[in-house]
């Protein structure tokens, strides 16, 4: 469960998910890319509605990408939609495919890397993730869909897809459409070779990246008998793995902390760097970061190598 803290590269911020006037976003594509070139983005997926949007700027690598739809006809929407990544081109008939799978296995026939957008917003349901096994992954925090209506983060779909036995990786977008307003919500952070396009689809592809909407992660290691997270300050910092298992370590003293304890705190008390027991029954195993403001980190569940200890009946562990 070392993700991408391993090997070679380094770190690019990403937005995944933006539209501009080539659909329904407020900005031109060159005013959407200035706003994140300004912010310190190195990567910009423009995914307008059935458009695929070209750009080129000299600080950020713009990957032409779209949003393109499925049907999903017992949802009240009657539709899912799916971020196509690095697909230069639109299906020549502008119509929803039938399902999501079609959608998704369209996107990797022309070389992209196909998320399922808004989950949570879209009312979708885990055999949606299930039945498209073309998905790289999902769309696990939309910034915009949590601003506007409190429904952008799907990590409980998320959860129940991996109980399920679906390896699957979660990105953290914006969905900007007004620049400054419903922008720099939330980001990808990818471990890639270089900032070409090609190198971004391939650590997208591989699933080296996390999910940002705040916080950051520095490492995350596994040793014989623990995993170990280093983070930037938290008040919580939890290890999912499935129903009855997991842990969590809290800031506050006053709060017990779960199969976990702090091994670094900042200077005002927040945890910096966690450990963790190894999950018992489950064999796969996510870190969550929380920060004081509000901000998140996740990293996409991994497979965990389990030897539990059928002696061990205690879930704390007392703070060092």
């Amino acid at each position: 469960m070392t993700g991408p803290f391993r090997g070679p590269g380094g770190w690019l911020r990403c937005q995944l998910h933006s539209h501009t006037t080539n659909s329904d976003g407020d900005a031109t594509p060159q005013g959407l890319v200035d706003h994140y070139a300004r912010a310190g983005f190195d990567v910009l997926a423009i995914t307008d509605h059935w458009h695929a949007t070209s750009h080129e700027h000299d600080r950020v690598t713009v990957i032409a990408s779209s949003e393109l739809s499925a049907r999903v006809p017992e949802q009240e929407l009657e539709e899912a939609e799916v971020l196509a990544i690095g697909v230069g081109v639109v299906p020549e008939r502008r119509e929803h495919f039938a399902t999501v799978e079609q959608c998704a296995a369209w996107v990797r026939e022309q070389g992209g890397v196909p998320f399922l957008a808004h989950p949570y917003w879209s009312g979708l349901s885990t055999h949606h993730v299930l039945d498209a096994p073309s998905l790289a992954g999902i769309e696990l925090y939309n910034g915009g869909s949590e601003l506007a209506n409190g429904n952008g983060l799907s990590d409980e779909l998320w959860d129940l897809v991996s109980h399920a036995g679906r390896a699957c990786t979660g990105v953290a977008t914006d969905d900007c459409h007004y620049p400054g307003h419903d922008s720099l919500l939330a980001w990808t952070m990818v471990r890639a070779q270089s900032r070409d396009q090609a190198a971004v689809l391939e650590a997208l592809n591989a699933g080296r990246f996390y999910g940002s909407s705040g916080a950051a992660l520095h490492d995350v290691r596994v040793e014989p008998d623990a995993i170990e997270v280093e983070c930037s300050p938290a008040v919580a910092v939890t290890l999912r793995s499935g129903p009855w298992d997991g842990g969590r370590v809290n800031a506050d003293p006053r709060r017990m902390n779960w199969r976990g304890q702090a091994l670094s705190r900042s200077p005002q008390g927040l945890i910096t760097a966690a450990r963790f027991r190894l999950p018992e029954r489950w064999p796969w195993a996510r870190v969550d970061v929380a920060a004081a403001d509000g901000g998140r980190a996740w990293t996409n569940p991994e497979p965990v190598a389990l030897d539990p200890d059928p002696s061990d009946e205690g879930g704390w562990l007392p703070d060092r």
